[in-house]
């Protein structure tokens, strides 16, 4: 198998020269458009290009494929939402079988720089509302994947377990997964005909968020899927923290059941993936993961599982 190149700054600016005018990019004295690497995590190389611009280079064919998906389904998303969805300047292939994507970048920082607002609760919602709206038929045309609900109950497991690990090294009170019982999660099942458009990877980084709150648009399309919508919300409480994301979940209609499937799988996630992270077995940086943790762990009011009613499982 041929190894897949590396792309360097002079790859990236030869490329990017090639596809925007003479200073359309940044950069003075014909040295070509400042291209800086993007130091977030992902699969795709990310470079800022200028001050306007930001390239995203496939690694694999695998990543290329759900590259030149991501450029339709934004298309069919950005009439949905009342968020920005990146637009490309340009796209084509930067190496054999390798895609590329210019991209105008969307002005503000991350959910992980900036708090989001009352407002900005408001723009999730209309986010989550959008989602919903987008004709599920017309996503699979475009080759999104359907994506089976995942089983609470065995992440519930697998949490427990990693729970007595962070508690011995005083990371994480275990008792507090308590709370959520295998009755409980058997409650939160998801419900058969709510499959809809799923960003799947709201994580803070991929949210922009302005200064004053505001959340101005959503970024990385590559993962979506048609599936389970209470995994967004769970992204949004691992990005925002679970208060936030629940206000924003039920603005947007959604009831106990989905809100509180939603909260409990980001629990549990956050949990698991600090653990694997102390045992060696994922590179995020611990400060974020902690930060999640925390975000995923914030008391509601929405917090234990009782019996809920039929009505509790519509969208």
């Amino acid at each position: 198998m041929t190894q897949a190149p590396t792309p360097t700054a002079d790859t990236v600016r030869r490329l990017v020269r090639s596809l925007l005018k003479e200073g359309a990019a940044g950069g003075a004295g014909g040295a070509g458009p400042d291209v800086r690497p993007v130091t977030e995590g992902g699969e795709h190389s990310t470079w800022w290009v200028g001050t306007r611009h930001v390239l995203r280079l496939a690694p694999e064919r695998e990543a290329s494929v759900r590259q030149r998906r991501e450029l339709r389904l934004r298309d069919l998303v950005r009439p949905h939402v009342p968020v920005a969805v990146p637009a490309s300047v340009a796209h084509g292939d930067w190496a054999p079988g390798l895609t590329y994507t210019l991209d105008t970048l969307i002005p503000g920082g991350t959910a992980e720089q900036h708090d989001v607002s009352a407002i900005g609760e408001a723009d999730l919602a209309g986010l989550l509302t959008g989602l919903r709206t987008v004709p599920v038929r017309q996503a699979e045309t475009l080759g999104v994947p359907r994506a089976a609900p995942r089983s609470l109950e065995a992440l519930r497991r697998m949490a427990v377990h990693a729970a007595e690990r962070l508690a011995a090294d005083d990371e994480f009170d275990a008792t507090r997964l308590l709370q959520l019982t295998a009755p409980g999660a058997a409650q939160l099942a998801a419900q058969p005909g709510t499959s809809v458009l799923v960003h799947h990877d709201l994580k803070g980084e991929h949210l922009v968020v302005s200064a004053d709150g505001r959340v101005r648009g959503v970024l990385d399309w590559t993962d979506a899927v048609v599936g389970d919508p209470a995994e967004d919300i769970a992204g949004l409480v691992i990005a925002v923290g679970s208060g936030a994301a629940v206000r924003a979940a039920t603005l947007a209609g959604y009831g106990a059941r989905p809100c509180l499937r939603g909260l409990w799988l980001a629990r549990c996630d956050t949990v698991i993936r600090l653990t694997d992270r102390l045992e060696g077995r994922d590179d995020s940086p611990l400060p974020l993961l902690r930060t999640q943790l925390r975000r995923a762990w914030e008391p509601i009011l929405l917090e234990r599982v009782t019996d809920l009613k039929e009505g509790d499982s519509e969208l």
